[in-house]
């Protein structure tokens, strides 16, 4: 984090980045001396309501974060920066956004947890746009124009006003991504499920230290005393109960009980009840540390794909286990009428013989478990999503697979990436495929 001093004594003169979070009131008028280099501006946290209306005078601005401030309205000086591709407006008190506000070359962009009931339909002119984060708003429509972004990938509409998913929406090519819980169109899950997440006493519960932090809440390994049992570890996960990226905390522990029992995902063993300041959380098995995550969270540059360390390489045998895995749990989510919604490497653990778990169901969502037109697109948008990941698993195995299983999964890829969304195979037949794939391929060994 850079400071108000060190900008005005000419100190980050040629930086590319600058972070500036000091109660700011004013746009300071000494960033415009970084012209010549600036490309990323990070002003959140801060009391900002405007900004100036030359701020194209950056030409080499990229990125724009504005996330907690105070901004009743998108501001229409951005549509002036040329080279404005990412802007992030989280948890502002926006209510307005005008086609003025919005970059021609937008790619991203973050409207999370404000006020807006209404987006311009110049939105869906912009050709580049890929992401976009729209959760906690007052959303009861969204522009019809989004039919012709056909680059869009992740889209996040969770608790807003939205009566239904229009059909043009479950066409576009590229979707992968999807949330849309908590808004009046969602099929609401039985409420019976919650109670079969047996409650477990905080008094039970001794919490240790810290073992992961998301948006949506805090995970700590703990040791669970049952009454007349032995003390086991665990995990518990206190959710935060704010608004995240992807939408409420709360749906999210909804579907992670609903979700139910599969050798692919973390076991939910209880309720936290009775916590001394309310807080909702879940009580779960504790992950062996030979777990680790499969992949990074996307970067700024890579906007929807994620980052994978360099030197990541599987052997054929261990990336397959982890793709028939991911297919078998992600066929038992939509028998329950569950989508996942963040099906990406970044949610998933993996040891080293392959053996996987699914987590983080921050963006789940529930959908009719019927076999209709909209259930049908609706799974299939994540049956690209696990396209993406098995081309992401491929692109790293050694040594290579044979030229015929190679052409195979290459060709499930594609099928699975096919633009055409009713046409991508289900997750059972993709299991099956997999499973008869690895039989051929590793007799010996049962996966």
């Amino acid at each position: 984090m850079h400071t108000l001093a060190q900008l005005r004594a000419g100190q980050l003169s040629g930086i590319t980045r600058l972070d500036l979070a000091c109660g700011l009131t004013e746009f300071p008028r000494e960033i415009f001396e970084l012209a010549d280099s600036l490309e990323i501006l990070n002003l959140s946290g801060n009391q900002l309501d405007t900004l100036p209306d030359d701020l194209y005078r950056l030409p080499h601005l990229r990125v724009l974060f504005c996330s907690d401030n105070r901004f009743t309205e998108l501001p229409e000086c951005l549509g002036r920066c040329s080279a404005l591709t990412m802007v992030g407006f989280k948890a502002n008190q926006i209510e307005h956004v005008t086609s003025a506000a919005l970059p021609p070359l937008l790619r991203w962009l973050i409207l999370t947890d404000n006020r807006i009931s209404h987006l311009p339909d110049e939105l869906g002119r912009r050709p580049h746009l890929q992401k976009l984060m729209l959760a906690g708003n007052r959303l009861r429509a969204l522009p019809q124009s989004l039919a012709q972004c056909h680059r869009l990938e992740l889209l996040r509409v969770s608790a807003n006003q939205l009566a239904e998913l229009p059909s043009w929406l479950l066409e576009l090519p590229s979707l992968s991504w999807l949330a849309y819980a908590g808004n009046p169109l969602e099929i609401e899950a039985d409420d019976e499920a919650l109670h079969v997440a047996m409650p477990i006493d905080w008094s039970q519960l001794s919490l240790q230290r810290s073992v992961g932090e998301g948006a949506s809440g805090v995970i700590h390994q703990a040791l669970w005393q049952p009454p007349g049992r032995a003390a086991r570890d665990v995990a518990v996960k206190l959710y935060k109960g704010q608004m995240t990226s992807d939408g409420s905390p709360l749906h999210e522990m909804h579907a992670c009980i609903t979700a139910g029992k599969h050798p692919n995902l973390i076991e939910v063993l209880g309720q936290v009840n009775g916590h001394p300041e309310q807080q909702a959380g879940l009580v779960m098995a504790l992950i062996g540390p030979d777990y680790r995550n499969l992949a990074g969270l996307p970067s700024l540059a890579s906007c929807t794909r994620d980052v994978y360390a360099d030197e990541l390489r599987l052997e054929a045998e261990v990336a397959l286990r982890i793709a028939r895995g991911i297919a078998s749990v992600m066929a038992h989510l939509h028998r329950q009428g569950i989508t996942h919604g963040d099906l990406y490497g970044h949610n998933i653990l993996y040891n080293d013989h392959g053996d996987c778990l699914l987590g983080d169901f921050g963006a789940a969502s529930f959908h009719a478990p019927v076999d209709d037109r909209q259930t049908r697109a609706l799974q299939r948008i994540e049956v690209r999503a696990f396209g993406i990941l098995l081309g992401e698993l491929l692109a790293r195995i050694d040594p290579a697979l044979g030229i015929e299983d190679l052409a195979r999964v290459q060709d499930l890829e594609a099928r699975c990436c096919q633009p055409n969304v009713l046409a991508r195979p289900g997750f059972d037949e993709i299991e099956d495929l997999l499973h008869d794939r690895d039989e051929r391929a590793c007799p010996r060994r049962a996966l």
